[in-house]
Formats: C-alpha cells, structure tokens, sequence
C-alpha cells in the first residue's frame, strides 16, 4: 500500500499547478483521499478530500474556490488543481488515504487517515 505525490514546484504568486498521487492500495477496500499541507512552524492541515466515488469533496475554506481535488475513474490517481496561488500557500503538500470507506464519505479529520505518501513541496514567490 503506497501514495506517491507528486508534481510540486516554484511558481508565482497567481500562478497554477497540478499536483498528482499515484495510489498502489490493492482491490480490497475503498478509500476516501485527502491533500492535506503543512507549512514551517505551522500544523498540517487538511485542505480538500474526495470520497472513493469522486462524487463528493470537501475544501477548507482557504483554499475553497481556487482548488479543485479529483480522482481518477479508476481510482488509481488523485490530483489537486491549484490556481490563483498565494504565498501563504507555500507547504510540504501531503496526499493520504483512509481504508474501508463508503462509497460516498468523505473523510475530514486527519486521523481517519491510515496511509501516507511522501510530501511534494509547494513554493509561491511573490
């Protein structure tokens, strides 16, 4: 069971990018998926999840209408759509996945997670 993220970089402020995570979780359950940040001397934040169907999604309200979580039809890959950034998005971007989930639940704390993948950095220069 692995998530491996991708797609981080430099960009500037009021600039997009696409960040990607690659799940390997088998067959045997569903999972519900989340991108959550973390930026220096600051907690890790869940800022958008998506349930195993796609169907529903949940922002925090900083991110809400600039974002925009997704997976793929075959569930393997998720991706966050990140537009109009700000410096105060600047973070170690984390994907995770939680077990077991219904088809339309979407997990929004950080402790229903049960797998993490590697975080991928998110840098905007003003």
């Amino acid at each position: 069971v692995q998530l491996q993220a991708s797609g981080g970089g430099l960009v500037q402020a009021g600039g997009s990018l696409r960040l990607s995570c690659a799940a390997s979780l088998g067959t045997s359950s569903r999972y519900g998926m989340g991108w959550f940040r973390q930026a220096p001397g600051k907690e890790r934040e869940l800022i958008a999840a998506i349930s195993w169907s796609g169907g529903n999604t949940y922002y925090a309200d900083q991110v809400k209408g600039r974002f925009t979580i997704s997976r793929s039809y075959n569930k393997i890959t998720m991706y966050l759509q990140m537009s109009s950034l700000k410096s105060e998005d600047t973070a170690v971007y984390y994907c995770a996945a939680r077990r077991n989930s219904r088809s339309g639940y979407v997990p929004v704390n950080a402790d229903e997670y049960h797998v993490w993948g590697q975080g991928t950095q998110v840098t905007v220069s003003s």
